[in-house]
């Protein structure tokens, strides 16, 4: 069986090299029992610094560099087409800062080796969570919330990176977010069928310097939150659409029938004739609302047909043998 561990990288010099190192540690003391081969993979996303020669001096088994700084949604979707080429059995994904203790790979793969999971993520939060500055822990809070009710899962942590995904997780992945991958991740696998567990695991320490990710608090909410809107949006577009559609045909239809009683009792309108236009506008967008989530819907049965002959390319690329 073999394990690829990939690094996304943006200007890590200061600590790519101690990452891979820890990394063949854990290899060698704890993964070697399950694995036949493990391989690093070191994603460098158009850094300015040495990071690119730092991992090359650390002698990580595989470098891929983007031209430009693409984004951290762009630099995991291409460690993970990287790792099935490499014939991954089983991919871990772990940030270059250095927080993440890599003595918890085997923590993360063994339920995947067990086949009780199909992506098993860390999460922070469960026991005593890490020092972070309050803005990101209270978006982070919202955002795993904001999952949870989506999927109706009871997930604790669904920011982290540091996560295991079986081959068959992998494959079938269909990501779009540029800035960002880990909620749209959790959306995706979820709204498939995957099996999903959380890890507890400690973060080391807190990040020496500025988040190379979190540029703009405010940004990389707004992007996170647009992520997830539109991965909701086309995994349970009857949810969606449906769901304002009736929230805004429900009180229009009220109006209108209170409306119809006081002109039966009463036989006048006034001095509630605007209301009548707003209980027709109400109702006429609310319908078409309802109406665009039964089309929605329709193709979502379509995407999931052509995801399914999506995958069955990918396994027919990565499961071939090499020549």
């Amino acid at each position: 069986m073999k394990l690829v561990v990939i690094i996304p990288a943006y200007n890590e010099e200061d600590s790519i090299e101690n990452v891979i190192q820890d990394i063949k540690k854990t290899s060698n003391n704890l993964l070697k029992k399950d694995f036949d081969d493990i391989k690093i993979l070191v994603v460098d996303d158009g850094s300015t610094d040495k990071t690119v020669q730092i991992a090359k001096k650390a002698k990580a088994d595989k470098i891929i560099s983007h031209k430009k700084n693409e984004g951290l949604g762009i630099t995991f979707k291409t460690g993970i087409e990287n790792a099935l080429s490499m014939k991954a059995d089983i991919i871990v994904n772990i940030d270059a800062d250095g927080q993440f203790n890599t003595d918890d790979i085997p923590k993360l793969v063994e339920p995947i080796i067990e086949n009780k999971a199909d992506m098993v993520t860390c999460t922070r939060f469960a026991n005593k969570p890490p020092k972070m500055p309050w803005m990101k822990k209270f978006g982070n809070k919202r955002f795993t919330k904001i999952v949870n009710r989506i999927t109706n899962k009871n997930f604790t942590d669904t920011q982290c990176g540091f996560r295991a995904y079986s081959r068959e997780a992998a494959m079938r992945l269909t990501l779009f977010g540029r800035y960002t991958y880990t909620q749209e991740v959790f959306l995706d696998l979820a709204f498939k069928g995957m099996k999903i567990e959380e890890i507890p695991c400690k973060v080391k320490g807190e990040r020496k310097g500025k988040s190379r990710l979190v540029k703009s608090i405010p940004n990389y909410s707004y992007n996170s939150l647009m992520i997830i809107l539109r991965a909701y949006r086309d995994t349970q577009p009857l949810r969606f659409f449906g769901g304002i559609g009736i929230s805004l045909l429900l009180p229009g239809s009220i109006i209108a029938i209170l409306l119809a009683i006081r002109l039966v009792l009463y036989h006048i309108i006034t001095p509630f004739m605007s209301l009548v236009w707003v209980s027709l506008a109400l109702i006429i967008v609310g319908a078409l609302l309802v109406v665009l989530a039964l089309v929605a819907d329709m193709y979502v049965r379509q995407r999931r047909l052509q995801e399914e002959i999506l995958y069955k390319l990918k396994s027919m690329e990565y499961n071939e043998e090499n020549i």
